[in-house]
């Protein structure tokens, strides 16, 4: 299975065409007002009109109140909308966009913990499994430990600390259908660097080359 990858917080048109370069198949926006990766509309319309054709653009919102949300989704072509908060799934599913969710790993015991959490969201088109906690809403840079995740939730999104060093090890292990990253490809917060979009995109495609 060939494993799909999401580089999230881009902030320059720059990033965003080395991005598409590289290969990646969906790209993250972040409006979450605390983030340094935050965009307003002006500047996500901007960034979101050099996406080309079947690169998905994706939403982050983090607990923002609904009528943001929809009025992002009015002004903003955004393909899917991904939750990164502790929104309940009635609230994400009120905006008529297909919709996932990020999974707090930080907070959850085991298997059984995250297995029991995901059930309160029967609608999510997917799961990103990330390390945030209650202190912050992921981009922390760091990994959780992989043997937490359940053996059956698909589809599979892998984040947290994730980079071009570790990432084909973390996909033998995870075996995910896609992979997030926005710290581990940048040279500062919201600041993405080319030669690490590209070394992390190749290390996704050669992961179970090794």
């Amino acid at each position: 299975m060939r494993v799909r990858v999401k580089i999230c917080g881009l902030t320059r048109l720059e990033d965003v065409q080395a991005a598409v370069d590289a290969g990646a198949d969906a790209l993250g926006f972040v409006f979450h007002p605390r983030s340094p990766r935050h965009l307003d509309l002006a500047q996500a319309e901007r960034l979101i009109a050099a996406v080309p054709p079947l690169v998905s653009v994706v939403g982050l919102f983090a607990d923002a109140d609904a009528d943001t949300v929809r009025a992002t989704c009015a002004a903003l072509p955004l393909d899917q909308l991904q939750f990164h908060g502790f929104e309940t799934a009635a609230y994400c599913r009120q905006f008529g966009r297909r919709w996932y969710k990020a999974v707090p790993m930080r907070d959850l015991g085991d298997a059984q913990a995250v297995t029991d959490w995901l059930a309160a969201y029967p609608d999510s088109s997917g799961f990103l499994y990330d390390t945030y906690g209650k202190s912050h809403s992921g981009g922390s840079g760091t990994a959780f430990d992989w043997g937490k995740l359940p053996a059956h939730c698909a589809p599979r999104l892998l984040a947290g600390g994730l980079n071009p060093d570790n990432v084909a090890a973390a996909i033998r292990a995870c075996h995910p259908f896609a992979v997030d990253v926005s710290s581990g490809v940048e040279s500062a917060p919201g600041i993405k660097s080319s030669a690490k979009m590209q070394r992390f995109i190749n290390a996704v495609h050669n992961a179970y080359d090794d």
